[in-house]
């Protein structure tokens, strides 16, 4: 049984490192993933390995401000067919 691919919008905003992390799952299905992070990111080991498997599966990674970037983020999250929040 075959589905057409999905857009997927991770948002990392409380935690981000499991964000990533979950991101970096939905890679390994055939839709297409993307992560906006609210805020900044730590520094951590952990976040750093998690970048690099998102790097590597070319997921594009935006960095918004909630305040500043609101439009960005609402039409991110309107082109998306499924939104995690984590």
């Amino acid at each position: 049984m075959s589905e057409a691919a999905k857009s997927v919008l991770v948002i990392a905003q409380n935690n981000k490192t499991e964000a990533l992390r979950m991101a970096s799952g939905l890679t390994l299905l055939d839709d297409e993933v993307k992560v906006a992070v609210l805020g900044t990111l730590d520094q951590s080991h952990e976040v750093q390995i998690q970048l690099e498997s998102l790097d590597f599966a070319e997921v594009p990674i935006s960095y918004l401000e909630p305040t500043e970037d609101a439009v960005q983020l609402a039409a991110s999250i309107q082109d998306a067919d499924v939104v995690f929040v984590v």
